[in-house]
């Protein structure tokens, strides 16, 4: 297949009828643009990046990948990866230690600078998630950079030096102010917003008062039994998973 992105938008079939995601390219690119999202002569799907006034060809129309996503069932891991792979590629075309053009290696997922030798590979960056109970309450929070109002679990990036424990402690204490103990891992996600790997908690209340940091959160609360849960996060998400599997009863 072939999955055309323009920004953080993917091209799709604005026929009801037709499948999704075009079967073939719908838009004339030169074979350089086209990036094969697996290693060796045998792979058949590609991706490309292009140009942010790019229009849409005729029968077609550019949509926001995080609300396409979400209807693609199955087919929805190999958008991601080739939104990472295409991203990958616009990011890297020249040498960040030489300033060089960049080829592509065919054997493996690897950009190599013509003139140092410098390889470069798909980036991609680990976030931790982790939903905090006490007994049966759970702490569900706005973030103040998301643009929708869901409540949901804390999250943060990796830092360098962490692992993603520490990780937990040092989001958890900045971002609400409390302390977590028994933490428990719970699964892992592939996430292409912009390149992460989401890697989902639950933990342990063990002390603080609920501090919240503004710049991240724009609210956070206990939710238990009875209470009148917030919109959640889609089940397409380990977020939505995360939270449903710990629902007050």
């Amino acid at each position: 297949m072939n999955f055309i992105f323009r920004g953080n938008e993917i091209l799709v079939s604005s026929q009801e009828e037709q499948s999704l995601i075009p079967t073939k390219p719908a838009l004339d690119l030169a074979q350089t643009q086209w990036h094969a999202l697996f290693s060796g002569d045998s792979c058949q799907d590609f991706a490309a990046h292009v140009a942010a006034d790019t229009p849409a060809p005729e029968g077609t129309i550019f949509r926001p990948l995080r609300g396409v996503l979400a209807q693609l069932g199955e087919q929805a891991s190999i958008v991601n990866r080739a939104f990472q792979v295409s991203e990958w590629a616009r990011s890297h075309r020249y040498c960040g230690v030489c300033g060089s053009a960049m080829e592509r290696v065919m054997h493996e997922l690897c950009f190599r600078c013509t003139s140092c030798g410098f390889s470069a590979y798909p980036r991609i960056s680990p976030a931790m998630m982790v939903l905090i109970r006490d007994q049966d309450r759970i702490l569900l929070a706005s973030h103040s950079t998301y643009a929708t109002a869901r409540y949901t679990a804390l999250a943060g990036f990796v830092e360098a030096g962490e692992n993603l424990e520490e990780a937990i402690h040092r989001e958890v204490l900045e971002e609400v102010g409390l302390r977590v103990d028994n933490i428990r891992y719970f699964g892992s996600q592939s996430w292409p917003f912009p390149h992460s790997l989401m890697v989902a908690y639950t933990a342990e209340y063990a002390g603080g008062d609920l501090r919240i940091q503004a710049d991240e959160i724009n609210d956070a609360r206990w939710f238990g039994p009875g209470d009148t849960l917030p919109d959640l996060p889609h089940t397409d998400s380990i977020a939505g998973r995360l939270i449903r599997a710990h629902l007050p009863r």
